[in-house]
């Protein structure tokens, strides 16, 4: 039996080095491309690519016939055609706009975006999904395939405009509403607030009140917030809101006004850590995806400086060494920092 054995062993021996190049193809695939947001799409493409390639040159370095080989080949063909006939709408689809998505690279992890009827933070952006944390804190993945094919509205991280409507009798003055939602959107703490007005309609005019937030992690309690002091103001005032019409079945005196008893509020209210429950996973996934690419940077700069070194005289040695060294310590905190990012 042992005799046996070491005759086979030199017909097995071209596929055990093929399956041992594939293995080391696979390291590399991910020793180029290491598991980062940045890399991600590379090295999951990168990674399919081997295991193809290697499954035919397996195939081939079979100790089998040439005829046996010929038909595995053509078998492997018809079922690799076979599947992307099938998954062609689906499997392909998706990952030519995930290719797409990363190409063009209009949001990433940690964004608002909007696609249609959902809204809510970025946490991942996949080679076949992207995936985003609602305001219910839930999870929800969209094949790239149909965020590709929808107008997405990216909530831009320097800041955006929150805005809110109201509608408005007729019969008062547009620049007393004008500067009482313009206090409002003050109260809310929103920035250089103007007021619209959208729509003169058949029983009330549309107002649109916007201001400028910096801080987009707080958008939805900005947005909650606006609408509070919008009300606040205007039942402050005693003015009626008519949205979206007012139908009165039973008589009142003249001087009535439907706002109900108004109830005055701090001034200064706690900011609002909703937030921070809503899109724990987005912010975290935002906050790593960050680190990454300061320690990318970082790497990059101390590669740079290595070479700088190796050409410099003595009169600048030192202080390359320092910044190397400086540069050194910041990814080993980075390294830190992403091993327990929260």
């Amino acid at each position: 039996m042992f005799e046996n054995v070491i005759e086979l062993l030199p017909l097995a021996l071209p596929a055990g080095i093929t399956i041992a190049i594939i293995l080391l193809a696979l390291w590399t695939v991910r020793k180029i491309y290491p598991d980062r947001a940045a890399t991600r799409l590379a090295r999951q493409v990168g990674i399919v690519i081997v295991v193809l390639l290697g499954q035919i040159a397996l195939v081939l370095a079979l100790p089998i016939s040439s005829e046996t080989t010929g038909q595995l080949l053509s078998l492997f063909g018809i079922v690799l055609t076979a599947i992307i006939a099938l998954s062609s709408t689906t499997f392909v689809s998706n990952a030519m706009a995930g290719v797409m998505l990363r190409a063009v690279n209009s949001f990433s992890a940690g964004d608002f975006i909007k696609l249609d009827d959902y809204f809510g933070r970025v946490t991942e952006k996949g080679l076949l999904h992207t995936e985003i944390q609602t305001e219910d804190r839930d999870l929800l993945t969209l094949p790239n395939l149909y965020v590709i094919t929808h107008p997405v509205r990216v909530v831009h991280s320097s800041g955006t405009l929150v805005s809110c409507e109201v509608s408005l009798g007729y019969n008062i003055d547009r620049l007393r509403i004008s500067e009482l939602l313009k206090e409002a959107a003050t109260d809310a703490n929103l920035d250089e607030p103007f007021v619209r007005i959208t729509n003169l309609g058949d029983y009330a005019v549309s107002y649109q009140v916007s201001g400028f937030l910096e801080n987009v992690d707080s958008l939805v309690s900005r947005r909650t917030e606006l609408r509070a002091k919008v009300l606040d103001r205007l039942h402050g005032a005693e003015i009626e809101i008519v949205s979206p019409t007012v139908m009165l079945q039973r008589p009142l005196p003249v001087d009535a006004a439907l706002v109900p008893p108004f109830r005055y509020s701090k001034t200064a209210e706690e900011a609002s850590s909703a937030e921070d429950l809503m899109f724990d996973k987005a912010k975290l996934a935002s906050r790593i995806e960050n680190f990454q690419n300061q320690r990318d940077q970082l790497e990059l700069d101390i590669d740079q400086y290595e070479k700088d070194l190796a050409k410099s005289d003595d009169s600048t040695r030192h202080e390359l060494e320092l910044e190397i060294a400086w540069r050194k310590r910041q990814v080993i905190s980075l390294n830190a920092l992403l091993e327990k990012p929260d």
